[in-house]
C-alpha cells in the first residue's frame, strides 16, 4: 500500500500529458500536479525507464512514451465499450421488449456498434456498422446536445441531409432541438429515419464528462404513443447512466 501514492502520481502524469497538446516541461508538470520539482523529475525518470514517458532533449520537454501507446492500442483491441454495454443492452431489451442499440458519433454521422433485440422482432435499417446523419437520429442528437456549440457548427457547415422530410433542416433548428434534448436529458426522433418508427436515446459520458456513446431504443410508434415516451426514456436514461458508471465516467456539470 505504500506504493499507492506513487502510482497515483504516475497516473496523474499520464493523464496530464494525454490531455496536453504536446510535450510539457518538467516544471509545468510539477506545478500542475503540486509536486516538488525534484520529485517530479525522479518520477518522470522512473516512468521513462519503463517507456511510459519520453524526454525530448531539443525542447527540454516530456511527452508520452511508446508503452503508453501500446496500452492504449490494447484497450481498443479489447473492444471495451461494446463489452461493457452489451449486458446492459440485453437487460434493457428484457425490460422494454424493443430493439436497443449502442451508437457513437463519427464526424457528422451516427455509427452503430451494437444491437440487441427480442426474438422474432423485425430488423431495422440502423444495423451494426451502419452510419446515419447524426442530426436525424436520437442517438446522434443525444450526443450532440452535450458538445460545445462551436463543434456542432463545425460538424454541420452546409446543407442538411434529409431522409423522410422530417428533422432539423438548418443549424438554428438543430440548436433549438439540442437545447431541448439537453434540458430533459434524452432525445427522440419520430419517423426521421423510417416512417412509422420512433427512437429514444440517452447519452453516456467518460471520466471528463465528455459525451461518449448513446443508448437507443427503437419501436413502432403505434406500440408506444407519445405520452408513454417519458416512462420509456427513464429506462433508457438508467441504462446510459449504468454505462457511464462502468466507464468510470461522470455526467457534465
Amino acid at each position: 500500500m505504500s506504493q499507492v501514492p506513487a502510482a497515483r502520481r504516475a497516473l496523474a502524469v499520464l493523464r496530464l500529458l494525454a490531455g496536453a497538446p504536446g510535450p510539457l516541461p518538467a516544471s509545468a508538470i510539477a506545478r500542475s500536479l503540486g509536486l516538488p520539482r525534484s520529485s517530479a523529475y525522479h518520477l518522470l525518470t522512473a516512468m521513462a525507464d519503463d517507456g511510459f514517458v519520453t524526454y525530448v532533449p531539443e525542447e527540454r520537454r516530456w511527452g508520452l512514451g511508446v508503452a503508453a501507446f501500446e496500452i492504449g492500442s490494447a484497450y481498443l483491441r479489447h473492444e471495451p465499450l461494446e463489452r461493457l454495454a452489451r449486458p446492459l443492452l440485453r437487460r434493457l431489451v428484457d425490460r422494454v421488449g424493443e430493439i436497443a442499440q449502442l451508437g457513437v458519433l463519427h464526424g457528422a454521422e451516427t455509427l452503430y456498434l451494437l444491437k440487441e433485440q427480442p426474438p422474432r422482432h423485425a430488423t431495422l435499417v440502423t444495423d451494426v456498422g451502419v452510419r446515419m446523419p447524426a442530426q436525424l437520429t436520437a442517438s446522434g442528437r443525444s450526443i450532440l446536445a452535450y458538445l460545445p456549440p462551436a463543434q456542432v457548427r463545425a460538424l454541420f457547415p452546409g446543407r442538411f441531409v434529409d431522409r423522410t422530410g422530417r428533422g432539423p433542416s438548418t443549424l438554428r433548428d438543430l440548436r433549438r432541438t439540442l437545447a431541448e434534448d439537453a434540458r430533459r436529458g434524452w432525445a427522440a426522433e419520430d419517423g426521421h429515419i423510417t416512417e412509422g418508427l420512433a427512437s429514444i436515446a440517452a447519452c453516456a459520458f467518460d471520466h471528463t464528462g465528455h459525451p461518449t456513446a448513446a443508448i437507443t431504443v427503437t419501436f413502432r410508434r403505434e406500440d408506444h404513443p407519445e405520452p408513454a415516451w417519458p416512462a420509456l426514456a427513464a429506462q433508457v436514461r438508467a441504462t446510459a447512466a449504468a454505462l457511464t458508471t462502468r466507464l468510470t465516467g461522470r455526467p457534465p456539470a
